[in-house]
């Protein structure tokens, strides 16, 4: 699968599969759900030839012998798990599962300050384990970035499942400017603001680094963002681990990006090398939590996301790229909000 089409891929399943996972799981229980959990692996390995490719090209990469379907299986299996656990997660019942927490005491110390803090996450293992945080920290707000206009499904299912948690939803379907003042909004009332930093869009500012014995591109806006707010910013990571088990893993990047005018390239190339040098030590050890089914390594169209432009502002990258709307923040007024 090109690059260039990741974000064009169909969800899987959408509304009619989400709906029959989410009624059967209220109705049946998780291990009812989990019992159609191999038939629908099976479905997405016989039908979706371009996700089976892909897991087969990660794969490779990240096991000691020669994958095969078996181990793709194994992998879609995996994926299939969080999404059917999400409908527990999603609706507070973290009983159901025991989830090690480990690294918690230096995000609770930022936490105990009042500062606000940005979580930069992946599409390694379940984002959805952040809400262990509830039980935790009843008292701290999570905000999660979501393009609403993307995830139809998964709002519909937040919607129905959790109400308050889809309130609040920080949209990144807005232009780049409105997105930016709700995070900074939120941090500064002491919240924490969860995304995504690992998949680039098309036409997005990104940065090649090593990962994986590779290259491959990461966005920008999200270090971006983070220097210009100034903010702490932890690196987390939910980990699957199998049966009703995930660890969830908080790691310190840094107490305020700083992302001087003059070595803004240098300073932007380093934050994403280290996150990604983060990344590839928890994706080898769970290698089957890596859910992006698509060629990360643009091995197929190398040109699918351009470089960062080493004199652009650090608010002028695209924010919520491939939307319709431009999303880049260039205004005056905008600029002297922050």
């Amino acid at each position: 699968m090109k690059p260039a089409t990741w974000k064009q891929r169909p969800e899987g399943g959408g509304f009619f599969a989400i709906w029959l996972i989410r009624t059967i799981a209220r109705r049946g229980g998780r291990m009812a759900a989990r019992s159609l959990l191999w038939p629908i692996t099976f479905y997405f390995l016989l039908m979706r030839g371009p996700e089976r490719r892909a897991s087969l090209a990660w794969l490779q990469r990240v096991l000691p012998v020669r994958p095969n379907l078996l181990h793709a299986a194994r992998h879609i299996h995996t994926f299939a798990s969080t999404i059917l656990d999400r409908v527990f997660l999603l609706s507070g019942q973290l009983e159901r599962f025991d989830i090690e927490v480990r690294g918690l005491s230096g995000l609770e110390a930022q936490l105990d300050l009042g500062r606000g803090v940005l979580l930069a996450g992946s599409h390694l293992g379940s984002f959805d384990a952040l809400r262990a945080l509830a039980s935790r920290r009843p008292d701290v707000r999570v905000r999660v970035l979501l393009d609403k206009a993307h995830n139809p499904a998964m709002q519909q299912l937040l919607d129905a499942l959790n109400p308050q948690l889809a309130r609040d939803i920080i949209d990144a379907g807005q232009p780049g400017t409105a997105i930016v003042l709700a995070m900074k909004e939120a941090l500064e009332k002491g919240e924490l603001v969860a995304m995504l930093a690992d998949r680039a869009l098309p036409h997005e500012p990104a940065v090649a680094v090593e990962f994986m014995g590779g290259t491959a591109r990461f966005p920008t806006a999200p270090w971006q963002i983070a220097g210009v707010l100034g903010v702490p910013v932890t690196l987390v990571f939910g980990l699957y681990r199998g049966g009703n088990r995930y660890e969830l893993v908080f790691e310190a990047l840094s107490d305020g990006v700083s992302l001087p005018r003059h070595e803004r390239r240098q300073a932007l190339a380093g934050l994403v090398q280290t996150y990604a040098a983060r990344l590839q030590h928890h994706a080898r050890r769970a290698p089957y939590n890596w859910f992006n089914f698509f060629d990360f390594w643009h091995t197929d169209d190398a040109t699918a996301v351009r470089d960062e432009n080493p004199g652009s502002d650090p608010v002028a990258g695209r924010v919520d790229a491939g939307r319709g709307n431009p999303g880049i923040v260039r205004d005056a007024a905008a600029r002297r909000a922050f």
